[in-house]
């Protein structure tokens, strides 16, 4: 990963330490009873989500969290609002969660889609789950429903978090399919910032912010609506390109100002760099590869190339 940052109260996963440590989180015995010594080794077997992030920063607290709400935003995408109680689970924009589901060995990894203040304020996360055969995934999609209980716990070096002293940045988010949801957390995140300047004259001042976000067509594209809301919200300061690679039906009057055929080019990244530009990018592997390299041949920093790769 490019950009690493340490994170305060983050801690290198340590998969064995789950059930040893389970009762000092205080979870329900009900959320926690299937997740035994077991069902992580053969997650980890399968070289699924916790072995390939298995030297990732995760935070120590693990969370009971409950679905109170359940939707469809796309043909292959649910999402999920998550109630939260625990206080002391956190996270900041761009990270995800190990997700574990009582009943199913293997667990899952999805990046947080909401922006930290909303779990703040109302003690929800927001996750967008695409269809796949891996039990997580499934689990989401055929099992889940209201009041389903899961346990959570943070990790990731994927993020946004400014501080009130840092210098303004500009930001280039760079999407590619379900690799939008860290990014929409950094974005409303954003927003969020924008909003908190305006009112209180304090916090952080943002620069722009651009999304380049790309999918097989605009059924896909994920929640366009909340993304052309914060664009006619801030229209000096955030902004968005939707790019479709297969479109065959037409495109609605409210979407075709903003949507190109074809994948993002190389001519679009290099049209924004500058020296206060951090650029996010997630992804498919290959999107993600190239980019970030793509970056590289044309001078940015590597402390201003942040990426994340989702299989």
């Amino acid at each position: 990963m490019a950009h690493v940052a340490l994170i305060p109260g983050l801690s290198r996963g340590s998969v064995g330490a789950v059930c040893t440590q389970a009762a000092s989180w205080g979870l329900k015995a009900s959320t926690l009873r299937h997740l035994t010594l077991a069902s992580i080794i053969k997650s980890r077997r399968k070289m699924d989500h916790l072995e390939r992030t298995a030297s990732v920063l995760r935070r120590e607290v693990m969370a009971a969290a409950k679905v109170c709400e359940i939707t469809h935003e796309s043909p292959s995408v649910k999402s999920l609002r998550l109630l939260v109680a625990d206080k002391d689970f956190s996270f900041k924009a761009g990270q995800w969660v190990d997700f574990f589901i009582p009943g199913v060995s293997v667990v899952g990894g999805f990046s947080i889609c909401s922006s930290p203040q909303l779990l703040e304020r109302d003690r929800i996360i927001e996750l967008a789950v695409k269809y796949a055969d891996h039990p997580p995934a499934v689990w989401v999609h055929n099992q889940c429903t209201l009041d389903s209980e899961v346990a959570l716990r943070v990790g990731g070096e994927f993020f946004f978090d400014p501080q009130p002293t840092d210098a303004p940045r500009n930001l280039i988010l760079i999407a590619g399919g379900v690799g939008i949801n860290p990014l929409l957390s950094i974005l409303r995140h954003s927003a969020d910032l924008h909003r908190d300047h305006a009112d209180k004259g304090s916090s952080y001042e943002i620069g722009t912010v651009k999304l380049l976000y790309s999918a097989k067509n605009t059924s896909e594209l994920l929640f366009k609506k909340d993304i052309l809301d914060l664009v006619h919200e801030f229209p000096e300061k955030i902004s968005c390109s939707f790019h479709v690679t297969k479109q065959t039906a037409q495109i609605s009057a409210e979407l075709k100002p903003y949507v190109t055929d074809g994948r993002i080019t190389e001519k679009e990244i290099r049209d924004h760099i500058s020296a206060e530009t951090l650029f996010y990018v997630c992804g498919p592997p290959p999107m993600t590869d190239f980019f970030s390299k793509h970056l590289e041949s044309c001078h940015v920093p590597k402390e201003h190339i942040c990426f994340e790769k989702w299989w």
